[in-house]
């Protein structure tokens, strides 16, 4: 019921009253929250959670002295990562307002998260169980890394260090194998999408012996985007080998559980992907040496024989035999010398043929060889199938000429016939015939109407 508002001054001056519903006052209230508080992040734990048939989420957050009603509509509700639940410690980004009908103060959120580090760890723990009880992190699905790699993707930021620091690392060690770098985001929330469109594209595209997938170390939240489980999926379902680098070396991450092999630091990861120049150079120095040594014996022990069986001639004093002999020593002595020299050379020019491949292999060789052994299999198949069919051919033609040889058809057409009797079975016996009985008689052009009569 409304009171009178009175338009002029009421006794004693009094100065008048305005008079107001309490949908008008919700209204002033309403606006008055919303223009002091438009957005806020607020952190609290939740209770009372419900989410009735309209899709809307309606809980409370509190702590330890206060509490205050929310809400989140179902626009907002159906984009979260996780199923909110009473006592979840949860951070709000939301708008203050006033709900009118019933004049109550409520929060209207527009985005929820987990609060702290610890959620995060508890999902990271969470999501490590799960794909750890699917088989993902199996020590027996895991390859080997390739020895000698040519080709090498590293996915990761172009512009981080974990890329300068890989680039420097295999630069130094290794300079012959080809690196490209595929530019992902390695933070926030288009990081885990573009990351498993690059490991599909870059597998899709086989161009490469092994995948790299790094970048340098930051806080749980920073690192979050290998933690995600399209991300690992991605990693278990790549057809090429991949090493996972993420962070520093106390930093482990569910993408370095799912590779095929894990290291502490991208640093590490490139030096696990490609061999030492120089311990290499030094190993083939060794295995020159090696055969100049075993060279250099037997031909110390050719002319230790050799000298000993001069000593032998010269006792004997076979003056003829010896010049011979000695002409004839010291012709295999300079072909001992030859053969060395022409072993040692062609020992260097494979070295240096080796080395040449290994600058100069490119796949397009590959590709035009298995494309002429593929013509040449299919020009074999081809004329297998025609040998096939012909074998075929000719052992149909065989079984017909069989089975007409078998035939009482080919019988009949010799001159016989099939004698059949008035309920049309076979007549195989003189017997028990009696005269008139009609018969039926089968030719090979037709058939004849017959009756016995006496001879």
């Amino acid at each position: 019921m409304h009171a009178p508002d009175d338009s002029s001054e009421g006794a004693g001056g009094r100065p008048p009253r305005q008079v107001l519903t309490p949908s008008t006052l919700n209204r002033l209230v309403r606006g008055l929250l919303e223009d002091a508080l438009p957005l806020i992040w607020i952190e609290g734990e939740l209770s009372n959670v419900a989410r009735p048939s309209s899709g809307h989420l309606y809980f409370t957050l509190k702590d330890s002295m206060a509490q205050v009603r929310c809400a989140m509509f179902k626009t907002k509700s159906a984009t979260l990562r996780f199923k909110p639940a009473d006592g979840m410690h949860v951070l709000l980004r939301a708008r203050v307002g006033l709900y009118e009908p019933r004049g109550e103060f409520q929060l209207v959120a527009e985005h929820m998260e987990p609060a702290g580090e610890g959620a995060l760890q508890r999902e990271f723990e969470r999501l490590k169980a799960q794909l750890d009880a699917e088989g993902l992190f199996a020590q027996e699905r895991k390859r080997p890394m390739p020895r000698f790699a040519r080709r090498i993707g590293v996915i990761t930021s172009p512009t981080g260090a974990a890329i300068r620091d890989v680039l420097s690392v295999i630069a130094r060690r290794w300079p012959l194998v080809d690196v490209d770098v595929l530019p992902v985001p390695v933070q926030g929330r288009e990081a885990p999408p573009a990351i498993v469109a690059m490991l599909r594209k870059a597998a899709a595209c086989g161009r490469y012996d092994v995948l790299l997938l790094t970048r340098g170390g930051g806080s749980l939240e920073d690192l979050w985007a290998f933690n995600d489980e399209q991300v690992a999926r991605a990693i278990h379902a790549s057809p090429v080998p991949v090493i996972s680098a993420v962070g520093h070396e106390i930093d482990f991450s569910i993408a370095d559980f799912v590779a095929d092999l894990r290291a502490p630091t991208p640093s590490a990861a490139a030096e696990l992907l490609v061999p030492d120049i120089l311990a290499q150079r030094r190993h083939l120095q060794q295995l020159q040496q090696r055969v100049l040594a075993i060279h250099e014996r037997r031909l110390q022990a050719r002319i230790q024989r050799v000298d000993h069986l001069l000593t032998r001639l010269q006792a004997q004093r076979p003056q003829a035999r010896l010049a011979r002999d000695r002409d004839r020593l010291l012709h295999l002595h300079r072909r001992l010398l030859a053969c060395r020299l022409a072993h040692l050379t062609q020992k260097t020019v494979r070295l240096d043929r080796v080395h040449a491949r290994l600058l100069a292999q490119h796949p397009r060789q590959r590709v035009t060889l298995l494309r002429q052994q593929l013509e040449q299999h299919a020009l074999h198949l081809r004329h297998m199938i025609q040998h096939r069919l012909e074998r075929e051919r000719l052992n149909v033609q065989q079984a017909a000429r069989a089975m007409h040889a078998i035939s009482p058809l080919a019988t009949l057409e010799r001159g016989y016939a099939i004698l059949f009797d008035t309920d049309g079975k076979v007549l195989r016996s003189a017997q028990n015939v009696a005269v008139d009985t009609p018969l039926r008689a089968k030719l090979a052009d037709g058939e004849l109407a017959l009756r016995v009569s006496k001879e």
